[in-house]
């Protein structure tokens, strides 16, 4: 993946055209409505689906900030390297959060397919491999995400 010119602007004192903005607010209402649905579902015992939404939070939430920035991410779930590769571009109160955002992303990647199949190959359900801590550290991670890109987003108001 490239990171040039063309993938938008290379400092954060470039404005975003509207478009980019507005798409990037539209990803975070849906990981708005992940982490709100994450918990719930810690909050009913439901630890798969949490850190399963928790996952979707935190990847809809990293890709809003890489569309404001103009960066086309990888249709992947794990984009996280492409966070740590576009760091220069956002703000020094972000960039410090970086790390600790991408290493969520790499987690509650790892965690997604287990929590949605389990452990076909041993017949363990999603309940038998994703405990209450999982659940509780996921959504931790998808609310420090979520609040985090949101900031940023928001400080495009005017």
């Amino acid at each position: 993946m490239v990171l040039g010119p063309k993938t938008g602007p290379k400092s954060w004192g470039d404005f975003p055209s509207m478009k980019l903005l507005e798409v990037s607010k539209a990803l975070l209402r849906q990981a708005e409505a992940r982490l709100k649905d994450g918990r719930e579902a810690l909050q009913d015992e439901n630890f798969p689906y949490c850190v399963r939404l928790s996952a979707e939070c935190v990847e809809l939430s990293l890709k809003a900030i890489l569309k404001l920035v103009g960066i086309e991410y990888p249709k992947k779930h794990d984009v996280s390297d492409v966070l740590l590769l576009a760091i220069n571009r956002f703000p020094d109160w972000f960039s410090d959060h970086a790390p600790r955002i991408a290493e969520s992303n790499k987690i509650l990647t790892k965690k997604r397919e287990p929590a949605l199949y389990g452990g076909e190959e041993a017949f363990l359900t999603p309940e038998d491999v994703i405990s209450k801590e999982d659940a509780t550290d996921a959504i931790k991670r998808a609310e420090e995400t979520f609040n985090a890109c949101k900031k940023l987003v928001d400080t495009f108001r005017a």
